[in-house]
């Protein structure tokens, strides 16, 4: 399985992530946001 992390995304993936960034008041909203998002756009076998 590969990984989904945001360091495993494409570049353009955090420059996507950053325009949400005001919605977001803490630093680990916006981790925990690019860690979801990037386990519904990764690739895996399993997705609920």
């Amino acid at each position: 399985m590969r990984e989904t992390t945001p360091a495993a995304m494409p570049p353009c993936f955090e420059k996507w992530c950053k325009r949400f960034d005001p919605d977001f008041k803490t630093q680990a909203q916006k981790k925990g946001f690019r860690h979801y998002l990037g386990g519904l756009l990764g690739e895996s076998q399993r997705k609920t």
